[in-house]
C-alpha cells in the first residue's frame, strides 16, 4: 500500500485519506473518505454515516485506516463514536480493544437526527 494521510476536515464532516501524503488537502488524490456529523444532544458524539473508498484503492486497507483514526479522533477529544455506518459498525466489532461500545442512547439519538435531516446525507 502506498503512503496515505488523514486528515479530519470537521467544517465539511469529512474524514480524508489522501494518497502520497497530500495532508492538508495540498498535493495528493483523496484515495477514501468517511462523511460523519457532530451529535450534540444529549451528549457529543462523532456519528460516522458513509464509509467511501475510491475503486481503484479498495482492498489496501484504506477504510481500516479511517475507522480506526475516528476513534482515535474519538479518545484525543473524550467525545464517543456512534457509528451509523455499516462499515464503521463491522470494524468496531473486530477492534474492541481501539473501539469502545456505542451507548445505545446516543446511536438512537444519532438515527433520530438522520431522519430530520435526510438531505444531508
Amino acid at each position: 500500500m502506498s503512503e496515505i494521510s488523514i486528515r479530519d476536515d470537521r467544517e465539511r464532516g469529512r474524514l480524508e485519506a489522501f494518497a502520497d501524503g497530500g495532508s492538508g488537502g495540498s498535493g495528493g488524490e483523496v484515495v477514501g473518505h468517511v462523511e460523519y456529523f457532530v451529535l450534540e444532544s444529549p451528549g457529543r458524539a462523532l456519528v460516522p454515516v458513509h464509509t467511501i473508498v475510491e475503486p481503484a484503492h479498495e482492498g489496501k486497507g484504506i477504510a481500516g485506516s479511517l475507522a480506526r483514526e475516528l476513534y482515535a479522533i474519538s479518545a484525543r477529544e473524550d467525545m464517543p463514536v456512534a457509528p451509523l455506518c455499516p462499515y464503521v459498525v463491522q470494524w468496531a466489532e473486530r477492534h474492541r480493544d481501539a473501539a469502545p461500545a456505542a451507548d445505545p442512547e446516543l446511536l438512537e439519538a444519532a438515527k433520530e437526527w438522520l431522519r430530520a435531516h435526510p438531505d444531508r446525507f
